[in-house]
């Protein structure tokens, strides 16, 4: 389905904010990129949907393919339309506007009949949603706006689903209930997600497949469980010491300034 393959993104064509990147997405698959902060995931997200800004960085190099058709150089809309589309960071929902109105902003790309339809799933997805259609977006609470996020995303059906840190700031209890209908878009609706997450140990629970990004390239990949197993893994990202005991913050961060993979 996705295919990134030696990608370079470079800023002011000389700082390399992702180096010679390769990933793949399969249909119905739940991917997930780790890394620490301004290892670049975000950017290999705006590179794929098509949003990546002159600030962002440029694509020098490598190939962006969904279903071996490029994506590198065609605008946001087409990408959309062609099935892939990102939740940000930060939600960027139209506050001043409705719930509903939002949502019916990510279905600009379908018929009317299309989107009315697309709204009640995304309603049967987030129940909570519905009962603030008509609410003011900007009143809403994290969570909700996360929601609302993801289901204005959901309107255009898309076939590969982007998060950009969709936990961000919120709750545990609604952290669950979005992951929960991540986990389910994926095994009951045959989306594929490509998840951004800094709480490693919840993205690796639902993905089938995880790659570790540092300052722009990717050092290691695998199954979960395998990842989750690997020594270096649980000491940097899950903050594990050899012992099985939980490290501090400071200790994990003096471990990650000292691994040979981060130079």
């Amino acid at each position: 389905m996705l295919n990134v393959n030696n990608v370079q993104i470079v800023y002011d064509n000389v700082i390399e904010a992702v180096r010679d990147a390769s990933l793949s997405v399969d249909e119905g698959q739940i991917v997930t990129l780790l890394g620490s902060n301004g290892a670049g995931k975000s950017t290999i997200l705006k590179g794929i949907s098509g949003v990546l800004y002159p600030e962002d960085g440029n694509i020098i190099g490598g190939t962006i393919t969904l279903n071996g058709e490029s994506l590198i150089g065609r605008k946001p809309d087409e990408i959309v339309r062609s099935g892939v589309v990102m939740v940000p960071e930060g939600r960027q929902l139209f506050e001043p506007l409705t719930v509903e109105e939002n949502l019916m902003m990510g279905g600009i790309t379908r018929s009317r009949s299309g989107a009315t339809e697309a709204l009640e799933n995304v309603f049967d997805i987030f129940p909570r949603v519905k009962e603030k259609r008509s609410t003011i977006a900007g009143y809403l609470s994290g969570g909700e706006q996360q929601m609302v996020a993801i289901g204005r995303a959901l309107m255009s059906s898309p076939r590969l689903l982007m998060l950009d840190e969709p936990s961000l700031g919120l709750a545990p209890q609604i952290i669950a209930e979005i992951f929960a209908a991540v986990s389910d878009l994926s095994k009951q609706n045959n989306v594929s997600v490509l998840l951004v997450e800094q709480n490693a140990e919840l993205a690796l629970s639902i993905a089938s497949y995880a790659y570790i990004i540092e300052n722009g390239r990717v050092v290691m990949d695998g199954p979960p469980d395998k990842l989750m197993d690997n020594e270096d893994v649980k000491e940097f990202y899950l903050g594990f010491s050899e012992s099985g005991h939980r490290r501090n913050m400071r200790d994990v961060k003096h471990y990650k300034r000292r691994k040979r993979w981060l130079s």
